[in-house]
């Protein structure tokens, strides 16, 4: 919760929601209820494993769903099959409340494929677009390098970052539609936002949940590479 009128929640996996769920446990995903406290509007970011556990968690506060916004299509962020496992996510969600989800134009194609929606289920946007929920705007930032159409947040002073930017580390960019020259552009491009907003990041990988960014860059290794091409052979 925020006194600026944000509403704003960070939920772990298998602790938060999708409790006893191993799959779930294991991979340590951050999901985010993010909305305008007095209009009682709210969207949820990477709705996977228990996305009715994260509707109840938005009914207890009051909230009332209006949309979702994926970062990227892999299952663990917005439902699928993943290591034999089937993972409820967008599917499930829209079947019980249907709500725009907003995903880059880049991405399309790889969130219909992952989870058989079709792409008039999506709301397609380019980057720097602005999603607003109430009077909260959310700012969209294209950042390609985990996948082609990767994307990351930005509201009232915090970056949800995905699988771009992790308090230790990034995404991997071995995946199909990984960049490793666009992840350290995209790296750069977060490094260098005004303000050193909060980085939320899309898994628990360090002892903290949420780091200002301006910490994040001083030990996060990811940031050390000073070109390119030191960051292909560090990282590649």
């Amino acid at each position: 919760m925020s006194g600026s009128g944000l509403y704003f929640r960070q939920l772990l996996s298998g602790q938060d929601f999708a409790v006893g769920d191993r799959v779930a446990t294991q991979m340590v995903n951050f999901a985010y209820l993010i909305g305008d406290e007095e209009s009682r509007e709210a969207v949820v970011v990477d709705p996977a494993y228990a996305p009715d556990d994260l509707l109840d968690v938005l009914e207890a506060d009051r909230m009332r769903l209006t949309g979702v916004l994926a970062t990227h299509h892999h299952p663990d962020h917005v439902g699928g099959t993943m290591m034999g496992f089937d993972l409820a996510g967008l599917t499930g969600l829209l079947g019980r409340t249907p709500v725009p989800v907003h995903v880059q134009k880049a991405e399309a194609e790889w969130v219909t494929k992952v989870t058989g929606l079709s792409v008039a289920d999506l709301t397609l946007h380019e980057n720097d677009d602005v999603v607003q929920v109430g009077d909260i705007p959310i700012r969209l930032l294209h950042t390609p390098g985990h996948t082609p159409g990767s994307q990351c947040f930005l509201v009232d002073g915090r970056l949800v970052a995905g699988d771009t930017l992790f308090l230790q580390g990034c995404g991997r960019t071995d995946f199909p539609g990984g960049d490793v020259e666009a992840m350290y552009r995209s790296i750069q491009r977060l490094g260098s936002l005004a303000g050193n907003p909060v980085v939320y990041p899309g898994h628990r990988y360090s002892e903290e949940p949420h780091s200002p960014l301006l910490d994040v860059r001083r030990a996060n290794v990811v940031f050390r590479p000073r070109s390119a091409e030191e960051f292909v052979l560090a990282f590649g």
